[in-house]
């Protein structure tokens, strides 16, 4: 369910804090994810604490994406805003090893996490904001099935410049 013949997704481990913090305070990254400064040790050991607890607790929970063979993290795919009731969660996802970008596997991770999240956790739709320019991103889930559902118009300041940002949803 979590793996694939050349991945899986597994629960972050107190050893990935130095690739964690290498990525998470890679400014190229910010704008995706409303950062606006630097991540400390600290605070990125204590969300991996945190991120052991149930999904059900926090609202959240990131897997890190790790090739088999040879074993190597290379991103991290999250659930974020967890609403159980409603049963639906945003998605993010991110490449961070940039040669590892452009093979699948953002595509398999994401394939994974959808059979994961109707089988496991029961949800009835997934949903992601996408920067209208991130082309990749784009064509990433529209070939995973997601389906634009919304605009939100200047939704971000892009190096001064507002930029829309597409909303997508599946729904199971």
């Amino acid at each position: 369910m979590l793996q694939t013949d050349k991945l899986h997704l597994r629960a972050c481990e107190p050893d990935d804090l130095p690739l964690m913090y290498q990525w998470e305070n890679n400014a190229d990254y910010w704008l995706l994810s409303d950062t606006t400064k630097p991540f400390s040790n600290y605070t990125i050991a204590e969300f991996i604490k945190q991120d052991q607890n149930d999904i059900f607790t926090t609202k959240q929970q990131r897997f890190v994406i790790e090739l088999r063979n040879p074993v190597k993290p290379i991103g991290f795919i999250d659930l974020y805003q967890f609403e159980p009731v409603h049963r639906r969660a945003g998605v993010g996802i991110l490449i961070a090893d940039l040669s590892e970008q452009k093979k699948g596997f953002a595509a398999q991770s994401l394939e994974c996490l959808k059979n994961y999240s109707q089988t496991v956790l029961n949800m009835h739709q997934l949903y992601c904001y996408i920067q209208a320019s991130n082309k990749k991103s784009l064509s990433l889930f529209q070939k995973a099935g997601f389906h634009k559902c919304g605009i939100l118009k200047d939704w971000l300041i892009n190096n001064k410049t507002p930029e829309d940002v597409l909303m997508f949803q599946i729904i199971f």
